[in-house]
């Protein structure tokens, strides 16, 4: 006899709730079709369910992402870096506290007292005709911030090291749910061989049709759930071994939504209004907000980060405020409408001939006018970089770009071979927008409050009575 085993799973949701009512539709009518089938459904996340853009996760601290993936009947779920490293240690140590699901990630350790008592290395299930099936969870490994935050993530190797051999002799079948990414998901299945399916994310790869490496299937369906995986087995039971892996990925951008679902995300909502419709400050007269200027809001606020941090100076980039303050009471609705950014500060150490080399990249139009996507930066483009406690002169060159000649920090000269200590966004310490911030050898993040913490702060301070 051949048993048909199915797995459906929601990858880097990011909190795109639009979206969220189609998941919904397809997941609830692929559980009733295997129920009458009588065939063995699971349904999974990948992590990064959560993202605090939206006010839904922001009023609820990920509380309404858990409430919705119990509304639609997840079995398990892994967690990503945006639950793992965007809330306070408290709230991500009680995320799960009312969820109806397993939570598997084995690389995570609390280093202020014990795990969260929903935590699991991994679990097992069993299909309905008796195959053994063992699924455990990895999550990136992001310390420079879990550390911060008394959290602690180990190697996927090592982890893996330590568990595999005990799982594979209690199970048949091994799933690993991979919030590392699709480099780490092709080195893990050449190393680990006994792992028969990889579902993937973090790095919002799609693979329409499964792809393997070895033995190993691996899958992942993109961002913000357009596409929902599947991950089909075939069991023989009289060989005693699976005949069949099939894994693909299925465009749900048409498909109909769940009315009940429409209606719970209505509530919650209205829910978030009402949590974040409190008021920070009460303006006489609004503020404008300049992607391409120096405006004063942007100049208060980089100052403010400069005191923040206590850096010796500070640079932020006007594309992080997205819209004016209006005149009235501004609440922390607005507040987080206009720097929706998962976004932290960061201070870097840089020498003086390395900082000179900054402030002429971020002159440049192509900089300010970079259309920027990810990096928890959740804005249009980049804009005019702002600097606080950093002056220079400039001088326009033919090409209708500038030339910087003479930098002061602190009023004071700066010395080509000195190290400062900047403070930014930490989007800058990633990748390579700036090489020299990303490849920093010292950096210090400020945790757990975000840009837009500052921002409140900031306009308190300015604009409060």
């Amino acid at each position: 006899m051949v048993e048909h085993i199915h797995f459906y799973y929601t990858n880097d949701f990011h909190s795109y709730f639009s979206q969220w009512s189609r998941v919904a539709s397809f997941m609830k009518g692929k559980k009733i079709k295997h129920r009458l089938k009588e065939e063995s459904c699971w349904l999974i996340d990948i992590g990064d369910h959560l993202d605090r853009v939206h006010p839904i996760t922001e009023a609820s601290m990920g509380k309404a992402n858990v409430q919705v993936l119990n509304d639609v009947g997840y079995d398990m779920v892994t967690f990503g870096n945006n639950e793992g490293i965007t809330l306070s240690h408290d709230d991500f140590y009680h995320l799960y506290d009312d969820a109806d699901f397993e939570v598997v990630c084995a690389n995570l350790q609390n280093r202020a007292g014990d795990n969260p008592n929903w935590l699991n290395d991994y679990v097992q299930i069993q299909s309905i005709g008796g195959v053994r099936i063992g699924v455990i969870g990895l999550t990136v490994a992001f310390n420079d911030f879990y550390h911060l935050l008394h959290w602690h993530v180990s190697s996927p190797y090592e982890v893996l090291e330590k568990h595999l051999e005990i799982l594979s002799e209690k199970v048949d079948v091994i799933v690993l749910l991979s919030h590392l990414g699709i480099n780490w998901d092709r080195k893990i299945a050449s190393r680990f061989p006994k792992i028969d399916v990889i579902i993937g994310g973090h790095t919002h790869h799609l693979f329409k049709e499964g792809e393997y490496v070895g033995n190993t299937l691996l899958t992942a369906a993109g961002k913000n759930c357009f596409y929902v995986g599947e991950v089909h087995f075939e069991w023989d039971h009289k060989q005693q071994k699976l005949v069949k892996k099939e894994a693909v990925a299925t465009d749900i951008t048409e498909y109909p939504k769940d009315l009940i679902t429409e209606q719970s995300l209505f509530t919650l909502q209205k829910q978030s209004e009402d949590i974040l419709n409190k008021e920070v400050v009460y303006l006489d007269e609004s503020i404008l907000v300049r992607w391409f200027k120096h405006t004063k809001i942007m100049q208060q606020l980089t100052d403010s980060a400069l005191n923040w941090t206590k850096a010796e100076g500070a640079m932020l980039n006007a594309g992080l405020l997205l819209d004016d303050f209006p005149a009235g009471a501004v609440t922390y609705a607005d507040v987080h409408r206009i720097c929706p950014h998962p976004i932290n500060l960061c201070v870097v150490s840089i020498t003086g001939r390395n900082l000179m080399n900054v402030i002429q990249t971020t002159l440049k139009r192509e900089f300010t006018e970079l259309k920027l996507k990810g990096f928890g930066f959740r804005g249009e483009i980049l804009g005019k970089m702002i600097f606080s406690n950093i002056t220079f002169e400039k001088t326009r060159n033919t090409d209708g770009g500038f030339i910087i000649s003479d930098v002061w920090i602190h009023g004071k000269p700066l010395e080509q071979n000195k190290t400062y200590q900047i403070a930014t966004a930490d989007s800058f310490t990633f990748g390579r927008l700036i090489p020299e911030i990303a490849q920093s050898e010292t950096k210090v993040y400020y945790l757990p409050e975000f840009l837009r913490d500052v921002l409140s702060k900031t306009l308190m301070d300015n604009y409060g009575i």
